[in-house]
């Protein structure tokens, strides 16, 4: 079974759409700045912050000032919206896969502040703690009634909404879905990560021998997805297909990936399988690429196993965006799409040194050549890695 993607959304801090993301993909204009809309961080922290209010988004979206939506569903409200290709699906079975790690989290916390000072067990700040309540508010606002699924495997979330739902399609359960992922700032991430000592308070360098961890992000992506025969009724531009999915947990440790790097390879391996592909005819590597020491020591050593004898051109767009931890896979579908559909390949920012014990460098400027097969790297805590790869329709 084939399985075409036909719609596309996102927002993070490099744009409200997707062609302002490719503009400054295009660029190199990485939207990482100083954080200013968290409330009580420990010092100061440079992210991949949305330089919009909740309130300025709700009005952007047309809700009431007043109603009790997270940041993180605004931010998937924004997104699925785009991707959301309603048109001529009646009768066609329809999902929505929503991943997310954060929820509701900055709501969270002004409860808490408030509990504190008022010990209301009552307010309503505690409702969209859950992170179901985000993919809840995402489907009442598009109107969408159908099936519906959470996806929380930290930073792996979107990427296995997406796999979920195609692999939904190919068991006949869904004829059309839209799947990806959403996640907000927040104290409690933020402050954790500088707590683990895998914050970098400058930017971010993924894969650079002077790495000394990633700067958080924020956003959200979300892919519309049909099956051949369903996008024969709906009749919607194909922008790409879906070809192969896998997922691996290697359960290492709490937040480290192991040094064999076993989940990671059997991840890629399983989705080249699904995809029925051999390694030499992967083009271009969307890499997980965090800036921590583990992750990216692990990934090249993932890479060069696999690949061994010819490596793919890759990067990291987390030099763009920062790390926006459970929508990552979402927003990192999208660049992969639009690496096939202008066939470039998006800079890994700020890489000037190699790592020790390897001889693998990322693509350091925009480099334009002919792109049929991407592969895209997600890989969360506790070991949870995934891997998709898209392929360009001819």
């Amino acid at each position: 079974m084939r399985i075409f993607i036909t719609g596309m959304g996102a927002i993070s801090s490099l744009g409200f759409s997707v062609e302002e993301h490719l503009k400054s993909l295009i660029n190199s204009q990485h939207g990482i700045s100083k954080v200013e809309l968290v409330r009580e961080l420990f010092g100061d922290f440079l992210g991949g912050e949305i330089k919009l209010t909740n309130a300025e988004i709700k009005t952007k979206l047309g809700l009431s000032e007043n109603s009790n939506h997270s940041r993180t569903a605004l931010l998937g409200m924004w997104a699925a919206k785009e991707a959301f290709n309603n048109s001529n699906i009646e009768n066609l079975k329809l999902g929505l896969f929503n991943g997310t790690s954060v929820g509701g989290m900055d709501l969270t916390e002004n409860y808490y502040a408030e509990y504190q000072s008022d010990n209301n067990e009552n307010n309503e700040n505690i409702l969209s703690h859950e992170c179901g309540t985000s993919t809840v508010n995402i489907a009442d606002y598009l109107d969408v009634k159908a099936c519906q699924s959470t996806i929380s495997t930290a930073c792996s979330s979107a990427a296995n909404a997406i796999m979920l739902s195609a692999r939904m399609m190919q068991v006949g359960e869904l004829d059309i879905a839209l799947a990806g992922g959403a996640d907000a700032l927040s104290s409690f991430t933020m402050n954790g990560f500088k707590s683990l000592g895998i914050y970098d308070e400058t930017l971010c360098r993924p894969f650079d021998a002077t790495r000394k961890g990633l700067n958080m992000g924020e956003g959200a992506g979300f892919i519309f997805l049909e099956t051949e025969e369903a996008q024969k009724q709906t009749k919607h531009t194909i922008l790409a297909e879906l070809i192969g999915w896998g997922n691996a947990n290697d359960a290492f440790h709490q937040t480290a990936s192991s040094p064999e790097a076993i989940g990671a390879k059997l991840a890629m391996s399983t989705a080249m399988k699904v995809a029925k592909i051999n390694s030499n005819e992967i083009d271009y590597i969307n890499a997980h690429g965090t800036g921590t020491d583990n992750n990216d020591l692990t990934e090249v050593k993932a890479i060069n196993d696999l690949f061994s004898g010819k490596i793919p051109a890759f990067s990291s767009t987390k030099s763009f965006t920062g790390h926006t931890l459970a929508a990552c896979g979402g927003l990192e579908a999208i660049f992969s799409i639009l690496s096939l559909q202008h066939n470039c390949i998006f800079p890994n920012l700020r890489w000037e040194n190699q790592m020790e014990n390897t001889e693998l460098s990322p693509v350091t400027k925009l480099e334009q050549k002919e792109i049929n097969c991407v592969l895209s790297n997600s890989f969360g805590f506790g070991g949870n890695n995934s891997t998709l790869i898209f392929k360009k329709i001819r």
